[in-house]
């Protein structure tokens, strides 16, 4: 379970990020996270492993705080929350199957990770990640080579090497043509079905929301404005949370 109690991010400057956001997620769901550009919903992901630190407010994970836990904590917890980000993050001059080892980082010596040097095992597993999602082909080519849908299907395989409990999925078909968004989403479902991983993934078309999640929340300038099942999405909750010039779709 994942458990967020009065979250609140406020910047360097004063902007204010995120205030008094609180929702639960039980183990196994998979969470949309919708809204505006600029609503929040990026800050509060980053703020659930901590690449952003939270201003006030609790995180709690299988109850254990985040919020408060030591960096040495933060490193065994990370090793249990993949991150899909949307703009891949990938290493561009390095393989294909490089780029899905660093997913294996915490588990692996650092020392040969640096030189590029895995176990048998985990190249093994890694190849069969890439299988998965349909790219064991292109395990030998630089990731520059690859399409973006190719290379955010490499982001899910490096994202799934890390054995996650949870995936935090940061707008991940945003730069994805309909049908590529689709071939995204599927994989996440895939993983959240048959592996029993927790999803949260911040998306911007109802379409995708109302296909693949579970249960939804709405962020707009930071606050919570939303908590509930796609189906209960109706038109007037829609325009409060994305304005009456909005155009609703799907």
């Amino acid at each position: 379970m994942l458990k967020v109690e009065h979250l609140t991010k406020v910047y360097e400057g004063g902007t204010l990020a995120l205030e008094d956001v609180s929702f639960e997620v039980p183990d196994g769901e998979f969470l949309a996270v919708i809204g505006l550009s600029g609503s929040g919903k990026s800050t509060l992901l980053r703020c659930i492993n901590r690449l952003i630190e939270p201003t006030e407010g609790r995180i709690l994970w299988n109850g254990v705080d985040i919020t408060t836990a030591s960096q040495d904590e933060m490193r065994r917890i990370r090793r249990r929350i993949g991150m899909v980000f949307q703009h891949f993050n990938l290493v561009h001059r390095s393989k294909v199957l490089t780029n899905v080892l660093q997913g294996s980082l915490g588990y692996v010596n650092p020392a040969l990770s640096i030189v590029n040097r895995f176990p048998k095992e985990q190249v093994e597993r890694a190849l069969a990640q890439l299988d998965r999602v349909g790219l064991r082909d292109q395990a030998g080519k630089r990731a520059d080579e690859l399409s973006g849908g190719q290379q955010q299907r490499v982001g899910v395989a490096r994202a799934m090497m890390q054995n996650p409990e949870m995936v935090l999925a940061d707008e991940p078909v945003a730069s994805l043509d309909p049908v590529l968004a689709h071939s995204i989403m599927q994989y996440l479902e895939l993983i959240n079905r048959e592996d029993g991983v927790t999803v949260l993934c911040s998306l911007h078309f109802l379409d995708l929301v109302h296909r693949y999640a579970d249960n939804t929340i709405a962020l707009k300038d930071g606050h919570l404005v939303f908590e509930g099942a796609p189906s209960e999405l109706d038109d007037q909750t829609f325009k409060d949370i994305y304005g009456e010039e909005a155009e609703r779709v799907g």
